[in-house]
């Protein structure tokens, strides 16, 4: 198991990549703290996690745009294991909106739990990990923080921002023993996708096949490939790599999708 015997607090962790995450850290030997503004989907977690013969899990309910919240969901994980060796800001928002009719709070609200909350995070859990010699903070950014999408123009900012966040961070903390990476996904299915669903009023299948055929490979991903990244870059496998943005998009950075008949 590559996470036996180490504590990890994954924020988001009631949905999508989040709850992914957290199971799988379950099934690697983590003791797990699910954080998430939904109580009950964390809470649900935790109980899946251990009923699934995971080692340890609790959950604690925290709204990452919040300095109390985060500051009491990293002491929650440290007063209840003693101290935390993985940090996973994973929680998010989107929405489409051409920039010009973005209205100021949802800007707000937006960066403030995408970029924001991963700051917020850190700043909480960094002393831990410095003063106990050793720690990994693995960040979601996505795809759209490496290049620009039409009308996403808030949430590519908001990305943006975690992708250059986790670089100089990396390099702040790089000589305390503390890695700090992110994932940039690509297009998965995820609550998030579903809610993109809803507002075309598009039938899913179809949808995920249009939208999967721009991605090299051919698809969109799911939540459990994503996590696996994050495991890798939590795991000593991953023990010289710090500062990396790691794409897990079917290939969609790397270029366009094939063209019909040479792939």
């Amino acid at each position: 198991m590559r996470l036996k015997d180490k504590v990890a607090l994954v924020t988001g962790a009631a949905s999508g990549i989040g709850r992914a995450t957290a199971a799988l850290f379950g099934r690697e030997g983590a003791k797990v703290m699910c954080a998430d503004i939904d109580a009950e989907g964390a809470e649900r977690i935790a109980r899946q996690i251990t009923d699934g013969g995971g080692v340890e899990a609790a959950s604690v309910q925290a709204d990452v745009s919040r300095a109390a919240d985060c500051e009491r969901m990293v002491r929650a994980t440290v007063e209840r294991w003693g101290r935390l060796d993985v940090l996973v800001n994973n929680a998010g928002i989107y929405f489409v909106l051409p920039l010009a009719q973005v209205p100021e709070e949802e800007w707000d609200r937006l960066i403030d739990i995408n970029l924001k909350g991963v700051y917020l995070g850190c700043k909480h859990a960094i002393p831990q990990m410095v003063g106990q010699g050793k720690g990994v903070i693995v960040n979601t950014a996505s795809i759209a923080g490496l290049r620009g999408f039409a009308n996403w123009t808030t949430y590519c900012a908001s990305k943006g921002g975690v992708v250059q966040l986790t670089k100089a961070l990396a390099m702040e903390l790089a000589r305390l023993n503390v890695r700090v990476n992110c994932v940039c996904p690509g297009i998965i299915d995820t609550g998030m996708f579903d809610q993109a669903v809803s507002m075309t009023g598009a039938d899913k299948a179809d949808l995920a096949a249009s939208i999967g055929a721009g991605h090299p490979m051919g698809r969109i991903g799911q939540p459990e490939e994503v996590a696996a990244a994050i495991l890798f870059l939590a795991s000593e496998d991953a023990s010289f790599i710090t500062g990396a943005a790691l794409s897990v998009d079917g290939g969609l950075w790397a270029g366009p999708a094939p063209e019909e008949g040479l792939a």
